[in-house]
């Protein structure tokens, strides 16, 4: 029977919140753009300039910008809510989530392929021009492992494992804080003081983490849609 976990309902939390956000910021267009519009405006035109055509060109970059720019949002919006006090844990920080996002990549990067070649896709991606017949004994099932197996097992592991560690670590500083002032008192109170302030930092750190994350999965399956479309497929 499906139950609404906790997590659940911080995952629908940020997806709402995006959503909302992005309505409010391009209902009332504007030449001269109000600052919500701004905002909005520099986030989607980061992922057009720096992911879709600095990597697929303005052509192909156009075509795949919906993909890309979905994902990009809602893996950092996710992200977030993993420093946000009463949330405390990113909508990421399971597997259901990243498994997701790196099957749609996946789907996308095959389908491009086949849009692009239909009869040499797979042929391309598994036997590289000009080897030896016999190395493509070996080579073809290395090829296919690396191709159509660890891509979407690493962006996977990438994101969940650097959520889920990014959680602990946070846990483990203001635990021990509390342990350190509450639990233990006097000079102690001197240690858990330490391990507030590396807790703050390091909040910091995760909130740089939380875009690189949104930044890499987005950047990486730019690169593997471009793969699938160069001009030797």
């Amino acid at each position: 029977m499906f139950a609404i976990t906790r997590i659940n309902l911080i995952q629908m939390l940020a997806t709402v919140v995006l959503i909302v956000i992005f309505i409010i910021g391009t209902r009332r267009m504007k030449l001269v753009p109000s600052r919500g519009q701004s905002i909005v405006e520099m986030g989607l035109d980061f992922v057009r300039v720096n992911i879709a055509h600095d990597l697929l060109g303005k052509k192909d970059g156009n075509r795949f910008l919906p993909i890309l720019t979905t994902m990009f949002f809602m893996i950092l919006f996710m992200n977030l809510t993993g420093i946000i006090p009463g949330l405390n844990i990113a909508g990421t920080s399971v597997i259901a989530v990243p498994l997701l996002l790196a099957v749609v990549a996946y789907v996308t990067f095959i389908y491009a392929g086949i849009k692009k070649s239909p009869a040499n896709f797979f042929k391309n991606s598994l036997m590289p021009p000009g080897l030896p017949w016999f190395l493509y004994i070996l080579i073809i099932p290395l090829e296919f492992l690396s191709t159509f197996i660890i891509r979407p097992v690493t962006l996977t592991l990438r994101l969940l494992m650097n959520m889920i560690v990014g959680h602990l670590m946070l846990v483990l500083f203001f635990a021990a804080t509390q342990f350190f002032i509450f639990g233990l008192g006097g000079w102690w109170s001197l240690l858990g003081v330490g391990t507030l302030a590396f807790g703050f930092v390091f909040t910091l750190f995760e909130l740089l983490v939380a875009f690189l994350q949104a930044y890499v999965f987005a950047i990486l399956t730019a690169v593997y849609i471009q793969l699938a479309i160069a001009e030797e497929h």
